[in-house]
């Protein structure tokens, strides 16, 4: 029995092959291809030919995509979004797309309607919610959207109306035009939890593409009986149809899955990541072996947004960062030559001096042609790599919650550019199978489940709302594809309302289990 991990980056793609027993049987990287799509299918190809594994002992295949991601950052595949906002006229001062980047709004089509409902604070109607006003809205947008995000104002402490909007939408526009509900997707905070929603809405047809064509591109290579996954952005995974609803979760699983991969290498559950890609660094920290989340309102694209994010720092310095000379002064990045390291990196002949190509002028690595970069000073070469190591310090002092050295856990393809010692770093390990921790990650990783909600201890018991919540987040992760008899759960977070009167709380719940 063999599971599959596919993982695509900006500059390279990455397939693993892990035997039942999660050992790792071999791996791939190539190119990320323009349209990403090619390249999944030539790694997917690349590594089953190269094992010759029988492609129906295959059980599971799991997808990390920067997709989703890429879709957002270049206003690319969106779908037509109609906002249906529950929350007039107390919320009309603030209208749905304030504060969007006018492009984005465009390609989304700033289609909005502002209807009665809602809740205040206590739960009680903040305005009386209309059927007939939201089949009206509903109808007028037929053939106009291609898909509808649903928010009501206080909706994670009751989701009812918009629950009750999502069914109506499905009659008026037809099981073909996806709904996005906000209750299930962001956090408290009305405008966040909107432009959440709103993303995971333009969204459907990019994981629509995505998942349909790694469905075809497994299914081209014989590889019929495997359970599908696509990887989300807090270190587990989801069901094919758990991913279609929710296609906002997979932004930011590319350094996710490296975190799980580096403390599957290096079997530790609490140390701090440094994935080193072709362009950027990401720097995570591994909680109790899951990646630490990120506490504050996050930008996507532009949009602030306050759903589930990993807490990760990117820098400009990868492989292919091109270092450069100004008046004396080094230089890396943010430019990068990306997945064209070797075709423009001094070592394989190119002409851009690159970070790999320090390193290998210092005698760091081995790579390409030693002899082609000779001719850069010792002087030269050691003060841009002093400047590498002064970033990456930087970067990791950032993520520190104390003073204390960390262990720094190397991973990707690039990482042979960083230093062996570093500031502030206690322990740097490195694994033989580093360059490829975010595949293995990929095809690791367990499900999993969270709710999230405001629950009014005045009115309900603590232990009943614990009840509730841990039950909510169990069925949900059932739903990601979840063995039932195997979830537990791994984390909850109890937050007191300060301004509300009757002890509100809100507790996030949130559970794993093994895939079925």
């Amino acid at each position: 029995m063999y599971k599959i991990g596919i993982d695509v980056g900006g500059t390279n793609t990455d397939a693993v092959i892990l035997d039942e027993n999660l050992k790792l049987i071999h791996s791939v990287k190539i190119p990320t291809s323009e349209d990403i799509e090619t390249g999944i299918a030539g790694a997917l190809k690349q590594v089953l030919n190269e094992t010759g594994i029988d492609r129906e002992l295959v059980t599971h295949a799991m997808l990390g995509t920067t997709q989703c991601t890429n879709a957002i950052v270049e206003r690319k595949k969106l779908a037509k979004v109609g906002v249906l906002r529950l929350g007039y006229p107390a919320t009309a001062s603030v209208l749905p797309f304030t504060a969007w980047p006018e492009d984005m709004v465009d390609t989304l089509s700033n289609t909005y309607a502002l209807a009665q409902g809602g809740y205040e604070y206590d739960g009680s109607e903040l305005s009386a919610f209309s059927e007939t006003e939201i089949r009206d809205i509903l109808q007028n947008w037929k053939n106009k959207v291609e898909s509808v995000a649903v928010i009501g104002v206080f909706s994670s402490l009751k989701s009812e109306q918009e629950e009750e909007v999502g069914r109506i939408a499905g009659e008026v526009l037809g099981s073909s035009v996806p709904i996005s509900i906000s209750s299930s997707i962001g956090s408290v905070g009305l405008i966040e939890r909107e432009n959440a929603t709103i993303l995971n809405a333009a969204l459907m047809k990019v994981m629509a593409l995505t998942s349909d064509g790694f469905e075809k591109a497994l299914k081209r290579e014989g590889v019929t009986n495997a359970a599908i996954y696509l990887c989300q952005n807090d270190g587990t995974l989801m069901s094919l149809d758990y991913a279609r609803k929710f296609p906002i979760l997979t932004i930011a699983c590319g350094p996710t899955n490296s975190i799980r991969g580096a403390a599957y290498l290096a079997g530790l559950e609490n140390a701090m990541v440094l994935d080193v890609g072709g362009t950027t660094s990401d720097i995570g920290v591994l909680t109790g072996g899951f990646p630490r989340e990120s506490s504050l309102a996050v930008d996507v694209g532009g949009v602030r947004t306050n759903f589930r994010m990993p807490d990760i720092i990117s820098i400009g310095l990868g492989g292919g960062s091109i270092v450069r000379d100004i008046n004396g002064e080094v230089t890396i990045g943010p430019d990068s030559v990306g997945y064209q390291i070797t075709e423009k990196a001094l070592v394989f002949g190119g002409s851009e001096l690159t970070t790999t190509d320090i390193a290998v002028r210092l005698g760091k690595v081995q790579i390409g042609d030693r002899e082609l970069v000779s001719h850069i000073s010792q002087e030269f070469a050691e003060k841009a790599y002093a400047k590498m190591a002064e970033m990456t310090e930087e970067a990791i002092d950032k993520m520190k919650t104390n003073s204390d050295d960390v262990t720094l856990i190397l991973v990707g393809g690039g990482s042979v550019i960083i230093p062996e010692e570093l500031s502030g770093v206690a322990q740097i390990i490195r694994d033989p199978n580093g360059a490829v921790a975010n595949a293995i990650g990929a095809s690791i990783s367990q499900i999993s489940g969270q709710y999230e909600q405001i629950y009014i201890y005045a009115k309900q018991a603590r232990d009943e709302a614990l009840q509730d919540a841990e039950s909510k987040a169990r069925t949900q992760a059932v739903l990601a594809g979840a063995i039932k008899e195997t979830i537990e759960v791994v984390e909850v977070d109890e937050i007191p309302l300060a301004y509300h009167p009757d002890n509100a709380n809100r507790l996030r719940i949130k559970v794993v289990g093994n895939l079925v």
